[in-house]
């Protein structure tokens, strides 16, 4: 059981966290519970009052998305602060208590371990609850590394513990998917505002299909096709283009690889002439400055958008921006 479920059982007020298991086994409940949720009969429009909509949205590609749609009509607040890496953090009293009193909640899913265990804490029937991955199709990952080059298959003599890829927010036509059921949620919560919710999808969605454009032009005149990164959250991405992710770590990027993991790297990067070594914003790059000095080979930033820096939102750097200095630093070490 998570250490935060112990924690909130002393200092908040959601005791049925007690009664209630954490982790991904109720996924398939959830994904059903949306569907059904979604072919309900709408809600009475949280702003029929004049008030905004109040959102809780869990990380920030989701805040990000929300906000695009919701313009003027919400007040989105994310759980996860800037800075901080979302797959191990746990919400607090307060964030509960955010969830029950909001009028919607957004997740992406899988990542979010915590969010069956808070859903059951915090019932409220006039809150939309939208699980944004629902009805994607899910690729298979594994929690620990993988034989490289061979995401998803667990190594011969090894027992690895399978789960499900939740990176569907870093392919831009997948996220596009996420878009649209989130509006469909703020739709439901707010029927009165319909419209702008759907022109403010449609326009994000606009950028999306651009974004979806630019990869589809520069990937295609790559010479190689395999990159290495830090942690395995590339899978969509990957898949979508041509690609081929090789990770040095599973799905959760706070996973040590071992030596031997380690060298296997280093041998691909060798045999496949691979001159770069990806790493990330929100974690130490100790594992891919160590391969790239092993390899002689140069490091760069291949951002998995699971959270802004402070520099990042000084900059008013956001979602799109990232994407597309990611497509920049692909393009630049596969041409190589």
């Amino acid at each position: 059981m998570k250490s935060w479920m112990k924690k909130t059982l002393v200092i908040s007020a959601f005791p049925a966290l007690l009664l209630s298991g954490c982790g991904n086994s109720n996924q398939a409940a959830n994904t059903a519970a949306n569907a059904d949720n979604a072919a309900a009969t709408p809600v009475e429009s949280a702003a029929s009052s004049g008030e905004k909509l109040k959102v809780v949205a869990t990380f920030y590609p989701m805040v990000e998305f929300t906000k695009q749609i919701a313009g003027d009509h919400a007040d989105v607040v994310g759980l996860v602060p800037s800075g901080v890496e979302p797959h191990d953090w746990e919400p607090s009293a307060k964030d509960m208590a955010a969830i029950q009193d909001a009028n919607v909640f957004v997740y992406n899913g899988i990542v979010e371990e915590w969010v069956d265990s808070a859903l059951k804490s915090t019932v409220n029937p006039d809150r939309v609850d939208v699980q944004a991955s629902a009805g994607i199709s899910l690729m298979e990952g594994v929690e620990e590394e993988d034989e490289h080059g061979h995401e998803g298959e667990a190594e011969e003599g090894h027992d690895h513990e399978s789960t499900l890829d939740p990176h569907v927010w870093l392919s831009p036509v997948l996220a596009q998917d996420e878009v649209k059921s989130i509006k469909d949620a703020l739709v439901k919560a707010d029927p009165a505002n319909t419209t702008d919710y759907e022109n403010n999808a449609n326009a994000f969605i606009a950028k999306l299909k651009e974004l979806d454009e630019a990869y589809k032009t520069k990937l295609a005149e790559v010479k190689r096709k395999d990159f290495i990164t830090q942690h395995a959250a590339f899978g969509y991405l990957a898949k979508q283009y041509g690609l081929t992710q090789v990770p040095i770590a599973g799905l959760s990027p706070e996973q040590e690889p071992s030596a031997e993991e380690m060298a296997n790297v280093v041998e691909f990067a060798k045999q496949n002439n691979v001159h770069t070594i990806f790493f990330e914003t929100l974690v130490s790059p100790k594992v891919a400055d160590t391969i790239a000095k092993e390899l002689g080979a140069e490091t760069d930033v291949l951002n998995p958008i699971e959270g802004l820096t402070e520099e990042d939102i000084k900059q008013g750097i956001d979602y799109i921006d990232i994407m597309y200095s990611n497509l920049d630093a692909l393009t630049k070490s596969l041409k190589k």
